[in-house]
């Protein structure tokens, strides 16, 4: 290349074309546009954060009285009711519809508060009692009507051309659990009523949950279902080589009020059905589980097992143990040990709300509280539950 056309290559304008100067100037402009509301934005959530942590600052500086102008309206209402009787606030509540679990019944008392129907079921499921271990169904009505298929569905083998069989249909039975009152009375001096810093909803739920749980546990394993839940014990029992449904199925220990090795523990165990036993669980009281927690297999190793970590139950052979104190000792024919799957095979019905009336008179100078709630149970599936008879046979 000759000197004089590189000198004219050198001097050709090189500068970006009309095009590319067009799109460069409308990126950078809507760029600009974008940081502009981003930094608008985060100057608005800025002063958002700022507005909210003078307003937390000033409320951590309140005067503590001032906190009561800040509660809800029923729960101070419903304090009122349990120190003084008054009730003119729950009305006024339950006529403005502003408290769906406050009101006040036509035939007298309130609903208990939220937080103490809250508690008080905590307490009760938290109990040794079957309600931990069972299925228990919040219902609106006066019982609760379950439908059982019980019955095996038939089932056979097709094939490409030969016409299809007729095979067996299963058997629908209907359980009605009917509900029952529970009734608790605690009672408190109207002077301790009147003192300002004592929690009387809290006293409350856990006096009312005290006595509900000694009387629901009791009623879940004896109870005849007369103005009270039906217990597991109460159904007719038979020995499971024949049992039947409506019946529940007990294997002997071969000596009366006596178990004298672990063989019909291991019969109970395997008496289950195998569909129930990975939740099954052995309800005992503690007389009983004494007696077992000496029980060796042939190696001389103990069946009983205590939990490995805080809060884990105490297992035997590998399953869950409930502790329920409502359980019979171990005697002559006695029913001391149950095994099965007790979410498949009890139901607690209950209706949600809790009901307590006040009362100044009857116990002068105390003051009674009246609580109630209706609840029910049953036995609904007789296949998943078994029973340990101390007896020959």
């Amino acid at each position: 290349m000759t000197a004089p056309e590189t000198l004219s290559r050198a001097g050709e304008d090189l500068s970006p074309s009309p095009e590319v100067k067009a799109a460069t100037s409308a990126f950078l402009h809507e760029f600009n546009a974008f940081a502009t509301e981003v930094s608008t934005k985060l100057q608005a959530q800025e002063d958002r954060m700022t507005k909210l942590s003078a307003k937390m600052t000033h409320a951590a500086h309140r005067p503590m009285l001032a906190a009561e102008a800040f509660e809800a309206p029923h729960q101070k209402a419903f304090d009122a009711y349990l120190r003084s009787g008054d009730d003119v606030a729950l009305r006024g509540l339950a006529l403005e519809g502003k408290a769906l679990s406050t009101a006040v019944a036509v035939d007298g008392g309130v609903l208990i508060s939220p937080q103490a129907a809250e508690s008080i079921r905590q307490i009760l499921v938290s109990t040794a009692s079957l309600r931990s271990i069972a299925s228990v169904v919040a219902v609106e009505n006066a019982s609760l009507d379950i439908l059982i298929d019980r019955g095996e569905l038939g089932a056979g083998w097709a094939t490409e051309t030969a016409g299809a069989t007729e095979t067996a249909t299963g058997v629908l039975e209907k359980i009605n659990i009917p509900l029952h009152e529970l009734a608790a009375q605690p009672k408190a001096s109207q002077r301790l009523l009147d003192d300002a810093a004592f929690d009387v909803e809290a006293w409350l739920a856990g006096r009312i949950a005290e006595r509900f749980a000694r009387a629901e546990s009791a009623a879940f394993v004896t109870g005849n279902g007369v103005d009270k839940p039906r217990g597991i014990l109460s159904y007719a029992t038979v020995p499971n080589g024949t049992w039947t449904w409506g019946n529940i199925g007990y294997v002997p220990t071969g000596a009366a009020g006596a178990l004298t090795t672990i063989d019909p523990i291991v019969d109970l165990v395997y008496a289950l059905g195998a569909q129930y036993r990975p939740r099954a669980c052995f309800v005992m009281n503690s007389r009983t589980t004494g007696v077992l927690r000496k029980l060796k297999d042939a190696d001389g190793r103990f069946l009983w097992s205590d939990g490995l970590t805080a809060g884990e139950p105490a297992r035997l052979m590998g399953y869950r143990v409930l502790i329920c104190e409502d359980m019979p000792d171990i005697a002559g024919n006695a029913m001391a040990i149950a095994f099965g799957d007790f979410t498949a095979g009890y139901t607690i019905a209950e209706r949600p709300d809790l009901r307590v009336l006040r009362d100044p008179y009857s116990a002068k100078p105390h003051v009674l509280f009246y609580a109630t709630k209706r609840v029910g149970g049953g036995v609904i599936d007789f296949a998943a539950i078994k029973l340990l008879r101390f007896a020959a046979s």
